[in-house]
């Protein structure tokens, strides 16, 4: 393992950077040329078929056989004219990556060759639906399941050096209707938080027909060279280090933070950028991270559904474009130990149809009451439904991260700025729910609110530890994790929002009912939220130990590890929630839970087998030879006559490895034995949070005693890539 070691650095050292050349100097030329947009579609189509199709997108029409038949016709036509030889429906399974499965356009008719693409083809797939996760919903006999054609996100071509396929976004459901992917559930949740915004929007501004969630989703990732990568099994097989001390310099002189960009990142960079581009992917953004080889890159806000589209595409798209230049793209939360880990930053926002952004402020104090009413329901909705939210960030990998001083903690709280806390304070004393307010005291708080903008201009800050951050005209859910499909916090998120958009137009209306002005009436319901919701909010720093202690106070949870925490996936509130709003019915949510505890239990369970594999086979055969060197220059300093102090070091290194390695034996022999006690475990959530508690405590363990090794066995014998090696890209 040595030798590999020392061949893959010669061979990461040696890289030069690749040349890439773009398309043209304007992104403008080619930016969406390999998608089936509405430009395209708008050339390609009939102006009735193009307003059927138009119809479709913007309000879910359905698209009849006819309007299907051209729409097939005129993308085959164009996605051949790309050079495409294939079609596939892309979906996302509950393996939290994409699936395609390559259909050629090529058919026989009476034995003649032709390229075909009909509207079934185009509208319908069946691939088999027990090989994907499924919580029991699909046995092994029973494989029926459908990919549907989704509209609303279009059609784009996937290009390789092989040859390009044409790719239609797609859910994916059971053959008996239950929804076995990401998208469905979350094109249900957008479709609860339209019709519930667009109520509430009736109050203020009668234009207003659609509200569309928008969202930002930055992207952080590590590269390393791929000769390190594939040298390191541990990365291989889990995508994070399981072993590994923490280099002499790490990332505390904050120098790689938005440093210079390495000239290899750098033409990596540009090339993905590229492909994303010709997708119609708007990367905005690319600097340098906190930690050393770590990335960011972050595009222009779009529609919530393309927006989730578009990162499960570019996650793949960088993974490709890497290889081109020897490079692997780690997206596992905290590849490193010590350094931080990476997030996916969802930056979430509603828009209406008459292009206002529900939560900007506005010059009136009608507009300004407008953002006051969504801004505070969306506060009261992830105060009643904080564990649920919690939940939707929950993965074995995003454990390494929450609270580790780089990411928020796994207590759920949000933070609006000193003074939007305040704008709150004084409604919530100006406002008493009992007494009639006076036209004095309207006119009073109508004025304060006309003052909103001039507060948000320039004193809205960040809060880095804060998992639910106000940061100006959005949201920013800092907690999902790098790896993750956003498609499940944001339908959790656009859920619970729709939820309470509801219940408070319920509320309002009540009053209005009862004699009360439609201004007065928003103002007492916003005030019992305001007082209501108040625990959720917290302005500090949400890294130190004071935090956790008066969170504890105020009866927030903090719930650290994924199997106890998705218990609120399955509690009675979000069950009812879930039915109410049409997002899925109990099966479906039950099987989910179980799906996701059986994610999070082969993960631990391999993390496990690697970190035995590694101990037993590399790191304790390479310790003992070294050992055995260092007692035969012992005994051979004592035959010469030298017992003084180079002997007397000697034999306490030979004592403290040789205690080391026995305990790391005993250790891994130990853990064996509980992953098979937790293996008999047929209650797959009762599994899980065995393998937390029982197996994965032995991973900690033996890492400090290898890591240990690692600084006390001579640099030239240690089998795997360290990290000063690995962090550093050249």
């Amino acid at each position: 393992m040595a030798t590999i070691r020392f061949k893959a650095l010669e061979t990461a050292s040696a890289r030069t950077s690749r040349t890439v050349k773009p398309p043209s100097e304007k992104i403008s030329d080619y930016f969406g040329t390999h998608v089936f947009s509405r430009n395209t579609m708008q050339k390609t189509l009939s102006k009735e078929i193009y307003n059927h199709m138009v119809a479709a997108i913007d309000s879910g029409h359905q698209i009849d056989r006819k309007t299907a038949e051209q729409v097939a016709a005129a993308m085959r036509t164009w996605a051949m004219s790309k050079g495409c030889t294939h079609y596939t429906h892309w979906f996302q399974p509950l393996t939290g990556t994409t699936a395609e499965k390559h259909d050629a356009f090529f058919d026989l008719s009476d034995g003649s060759p032709i390229e075909t693409f009909s509207s079934n083809a185009l509208v319908q797939q069946e691939p088999d639906a027990s090989s994907f996760p499924n919580g029991g919903i699909r046995n092994t006999f029973e494989a029926r399941g459908y990919t549907a054609w989704d509209p609303s996100s279009p059609a784009f071509i996937m290009e390789s050096t092989a040859g390009k396929t044409l790719c239609i976004p797609t859910i994916f459901v059971s053959y008996t209707g239950e929804t076995l992917d990401y998208k469905a559930p979350l094109l249900k949740a957008l479709h609860a938080i339209d019709k519930a915004a667009v109520d509430v929007c009736q109050y203020f501004d009668k234009n207003v027909t659609k509200v569309q969630p928008t969202l930002g989703i930055e992207q952080e990732y590590f590269l390393i060279d791929t000769a390190l990568y594939q040298a390191r099994p541990d990365l291989m097989m889990t995508g994070r280090t399981l072993l590994g001390h923490a280099a002499a310099k790490g990332q505390q002189l904050e120098d790689h933070y938005f440093g210079s960009i390495p000239s290899r990142v750098y033409a990596f960079m540009v090339e993905f950028e590229i492909e994303a581009f010709k997708l119609g992917i708007p990367l905005k953004t690319r600097h340098n991270e906190v930690a050393p080889s770590q990335f960011e890159c972050a595009p222009i806000f779009e529609e919530i559904n393309l927006a989730v589209d578009h990162n499960q595409l570019l996650m793949d798209l960088m993974d490709k474009i890497a290889a081109r230049h020897h490079f692997k793209v780690l997206l596992h939360e905290k590849p490193y130990a010590g350094i931080n880990g990476s997030g996916k930053h969802n930056n979430w926002s509603l828009g209406t149809n008459t292009g206002k952004n529900l939560l900007s402020p506005g010059s009136t104090p009608k507009s300004n009451l407008q953002f006051l009413t969504f801004f505070i329901n969306t506060i009261k909705a992830v105060h009643d439904h904080a564990d649920l939210l919690r939940a939707s960030i929950a993965s074995a990998s995003n454990d390494h991260r929450l609270g580790a001083n780089e990411a928020p903690p796994a207590i759920m709280s949000i933070f609006l700025g000193q003074q939007l806390s305040n704008v709150l304070d004084d409604l919530e004393k100006k406002v008493r729910t009992k007494d009639k307010m006076t036209p004095e005291q309207k006119t009073d708080l109508k004025l304060n609110i006309a003052k909103i903008p001039e507060i948000l201009l320039d004193n809205t800050d960040r809060n880095r530890t804060s998992p639910f951050a106000f940061t100006g005209n959005k949201f920013e859910f800092r907690a999902v994790g790098s790896s993750a499909n956003s498609s499940h916090a944001m339908m959790v998120l656009n859920t619970i929002v729709a939820n309470q958009l509801t219940i408070f137009k319920a509320e309002v209306d009540k009053l209005i009912e009862k004699g009360q002005g439609k201004d007065e009436a928003i103002f007492k319901v916003l005030h019992d939220y305001i007082v209501d919701s108040k625990k959720i909010r917290f302005e500090g720093n949400g890294y130190g130990d004071e935090w956790k202690r008066e969170a504890k106070k105020r009866g927030l949870s903090n719930v650290t590890t994924t199997p106890p925490a998705l218990d609120a996936l399955v509690s009675k509130t979000s069950l009812a929630l879930f039915e109410k709003m049409q997002i899925f019915t109990h099966r479906e949510a039950e099987a989910r839970h179980e799906i996701l505890l059986e994610d999070y239990t082969k993960k631990i369970q391999i993390e496990s087998r690697v970190i035995g594999d590694l101990s037993l086979n590399h790191i304790i055969p390479t310790t003992l030879r070294y050992q055995t060197m260092l007692i035969e220059n012992v005994e051979g300093l004592h035959d010469i006559g030298l017992k003084g102090i180079y002997s007397k070091t000697q034999i306490e290194l030979i004592k403290e490895i040789s205690e080391r390695v026995t305990r790391i034996k005993t250790n891994v022999d130990a853990m064996v034995e509980a992953r098979k006690k937790a293996n008999v475990i047929e209650n797959a959530r009762t599994r899980a949070i065995a393998y937390c508690d029982k197996v994965k405590p032995f991973m900690d363990i033996i890492r400090d005693d290898v890591d240990h090794l690692e600084l006390m066995v001579d640099d030239e014998v240690w089998p795997l890539p360290k990290y000063r090696e690995i962090t550093n890209v050249r």
